[in-house]
């Protein structure tokens, strides 16, 4: 587990516990007809989707999980723990060299009010997830979760139909456990990055100490509307920002893909598809200034250009090559798109796909 002396996280807890937005006002009976009603949707999202995708999956998984905002950090803390793990040693060996035991105590307790706050903004923003990073006995190939009052929330706002919402939702969702459980080698890869990423921290003072200045720069860029970078991207090394290009070439893909799969599928089994995915695109781009400035400052804007250049290479790569062709992205990690390809995804088809079908061609003939 993560140093106690780095996070503090039983106090990332509570304060997320303190800080998150209570959820809609639903009865307890209702609360249980909703868990119920997503539970029994995710195996017929999972049909539609591999179907769809023309992609195996395997017999049996680990059940969903519907949680509520502080059910969601709690399981995001295990999980950040376990990703962390590599860290610990490096950190271990800082030690002599660290101030007393007293104040990294208190070092420790406002990083974790740090991350606290920024859990508890975004459990009451996120709909469901794939978790990857699980502790040990939890399961070996990821939990599907699902955070229940912010779908709830979700398709009040949006005024669209509740079971249209959530099956739509879960398709989305139920597309990414399909891409991790269906591809063999895909969760090792990931994880390995993100582990590469944080093995690659450099707990130099000095080295610290400018990364953060820019990321005091990335502050007032957020706050002013200024091309000042997120908070993230100021706290990189140079060997992580070349992680981090892999990574979002790799969540581009992802979540491109999901979007791609839902709209494929989502027509045939969802009535009023098209209008829920107009209102929930507008719900992307954020609401207010305080809103975009948050998303901004923490590059979640990032994720939105993920979904709409993955959109954009998948449909294109599909468009050119059928699925089967498109599937070729899951031979390895030799085969997915670079981050220049991701935005060129003619160049990725004569890399990849165009190859591949021209041996099939030979040999058939």
């Amino acid at each position: 587990m993560a140093s106690p002396g780095m996070i503090d996280w039983d106090v990332a807890v509570a304060t997320a516990r303190a800080l998150v937005r209570p959820g809609p006002d639903v009865t307890p009976a209702e609360a249980r007809a909703v868990a119920t009603e997503l539970r029994a949707l995710v195996p017929d999202a999972e049909r539609h989707v591999a179907a769809f995708a023309r992609l195996t999956i395997p017999d049996t998984h680990v059940p969903v999980a519907i949680v509520d905002r502080v059910g969601w950090v709690r399981a995001n803390v295990d999980g950040f723990q376990v990703a962390l793990e590599p860290l610990v040693g490096k950190i271990a060996e800082k030690r002599r060299a660290e101030p007393g035991p007293v104040v990294r105590a208190v070092g420790s307790r406002v990083t974790g009010v740090q991350v606290g706050t920024v859990m508890a903004y975004l459990a009451a923003r996120v709909l469901g997830q794939f978790e990857l990073f699980l502790p040990p006995g939890e399961g070996d190939n990821g939990r599907l979760t699902l955070v229940a009052p912010n779908i709830v929330e979700t398709e009040r706002r949006l005024g669209v139909d509740p079971h249209d919402f959530r099956l739509w939702v879960t398709l989305h969702e139920v597309t990414h456990r399909t891409q991790f459980t269906a591809v063999p080698w895909l969760r090792g890869y990931f994880t390995g990055q993100v582990k590469e990423y944080i093995d690659a921290a450099d707990l130099d003072p000095a080295q610290l100490l400018h990364r953060l200045r820019d990321a005091a720069g990335a502050v007032r860029g957020a706050v002013t509307g200024g091309d000042g970078g997120s908070l993230l991207e100021a706290l990189q090394t140079p060997e992580q920002r070349e992680i981090v290009a892999r990574l979002q070439a790799l969540m581009s893909l992802l979540e491109g893909h999901g979007d791609y799969v839902m709209d494929g599928v989502g027509p045939a089994v969802v009535p009023t598809a098209e209008t829920i995915r107009e209102r929930f695109d507008e719900r992307r781009k954020g609401s207010g200034p305080v809103d975009r400035m948050i998303r901004r400052l923490f590059g979640l804007d990032l994720k939105m250009r993920q979904y709409a250049e993955g959109e954009k290479f998948v449909r294109s790569v599909a468009d050119a090559v059928g699925m089967d062709g498109f599937n070729r992205v899951w031979a390895s990690p030799e085969t997915l798109p670079t981050p220049a390809e991701i935005t060129d995804p003619a160049a990725w088809v004569a890399r990849v796909a165009a190859p591949a079908l021209g041996a099939t061609e030979d040999g058939g003939a």
